[in-house]
């Protein structure tokens, strides 16, 4: 029994060191990327871009990291790839040696491609290893997992703007030391899911998930969760694009201001992030998506009309509450269709993605032709969107 107890522990305490791990390396992944859209100020005024341009940047980096994603999980949910991971991050390393060294409008589109097409490798096989490393608590080991690529996204625009900024476009290749430590600690990770095979293999087949609804219900569902996927990253892209010059077009602040106030925003979203799934475990996840959604509506309506003290303050619960949908959405989407999780998270990552970056090219676009102002006060109005939630089916308590 004390062999029993012991061999638990130590499964539970390996268990929670991967996710630890896998959290790590997901703030060290986002850090990475957040540095690209970190550095479109610097980059607009050095090659002279304009605002379609840097949607563009943001539109080829989003679609090779969202539309992998999906085969990608497809692909491991039939035959695993271990040490998938540390692939995905060296696409990333060479991603950013490449964008040290571009100085041309097709460079950095090149650069951007290698970059997106680490992520889209990173993103559903980690979110995998989570669910595999969660004891059950799947939307607490997505919410820790995904608090460390949101914490990786808040330091991306402080490290550009403390290192980058000070030292030049081609200080982005000291990143590549970053790049390498996760290599190191996700091979690690790949040994730990290699062994988790070997034992679920020896073991007698499980039966498979009980379905909860019907074709019809799930499709309408996804679709549902598609849409306030939509509205949430159509709302971020007008933030992690363009939040640096609204603020330096409306207020007159330097680049290094907007830098700290981006930063401020993507705290509160990675704070945000940690709520959302335990919430959802407790309560609920149709719940959680509702109130995140559709809760921060009012203060995104009061943004565009605020000084920049307001602007700054109102930043940060609109951070907190909509960045707890995801984990949320994700975990939800995990249980509607049951047995899939490498495909549907990269379905939903991709998806993600993907809206980010339409969302980027076409909020660019749209400042070019009307003004930067405008996009906000356009965007304010994405969170109702979030009504839709009261048609999501209830998934019933989970043990």
């Amino acid at each position: 029994m004390s062999a029993t107890v012991d061999t638990h522990h130590e499964s539970t305490a390996t268990a929670a060191a991967v996710l630890g791990a896998l959290s790590f390396c997901h703030f060290l992944n986002d850090m990475m990327q957040s540095l690209l859209p970190a550095m479109y100020p610097m980059l607009k005024t050095g090659l002279q871009l304009d605002f379609g341009q840097i949607g563009l940047i943001t539109l080829v980096y989003q679609i090779t990291a969202s539309l992998f994603q999906p085969l990608v999980g497809w692909y491991t949910d039939k035959r695993p790839l271990p040490y998938a991971l540390s692939c995905g991050m060296g696409f990333t390393l060479v991603g950013l040696l490449l964008l040290s060294k571009s100085h041309s409008f097709g460079m950095l589109l090149w650069s951007a491609s290698i970059v997106g097409i680490g992520s889209s490798i990173f993103h559903p096989e980690s979110s995998r290893l989570a669910r595999l490393a969660s004891g059950g608590r799947h939307g607490f080991a997505q919410s820790v997992f995904q608090v460390g690529g949101n914490a990786g996204s808040a330091v991306g625009p402080l490290a550009a703007a403390f290192i980058v900024l000070p030292n030049g476009q081609a200080s982005v290749a000291w990143f590549a030391l970053a790049a390498m430590l996760g290599i190191i600690l996700l091979a690690k990770v790949g040994g730990w899911y290699a062994r988790h095979n070997v034992r679920q293999a020896s073991r007698k087949p499980v039966a498979a998930p009980a379905v909860l609804h019907n074709r019809g219900q799930v499709t309408a569902a996804l679709a549902i969760l598609v849409a306030l996927i939509f509205s949430k990253y159509f709302y971020l892209a007008s933030f992690t694009s363009y939040f640096t010059f609204y603020l330096i077009h409306k207020f007159n602040v330097s680049v290094w201001t907007a830098q700290v106030h981006l930063f401020v925003f993507l705290a509160a979203v990675a704070i945000g992030t940690i709520v959302g799934g335990p919430v959802g475990d407790r309560i609920g996840r149709k719940y959680v998506i509702w109130i995140s959604i559709l809760g921060v509506l009012p203060f995104t309506l009061i943004l565009p009309h605020v000084n920049l003290f307001w602007t700054g303050a109102l930043s940060v619960p609109i951070g907190l509450i909509l960045a707890s949908a995801f984990s949320a959405i994700l975990v939800y989407a995990q249980e509607l269709v049951p047995g899939k999780v490498g495909m549907i998270s990269g379905l939903f990552f991709g998806i993600a993605f993907g809206m980010g970056g339409l969302g980027a090219a076409v909020l660019g676009h749209l400042a070019d032709v009307t003004s930067i102002e405008y996009v906000y006060s356009l965007c304010a109005y994405l969170p109702l969107i979030g009504v839709l939630a009261a048609f999501l089916p209830s998934m019933g308590k989970r043990a």
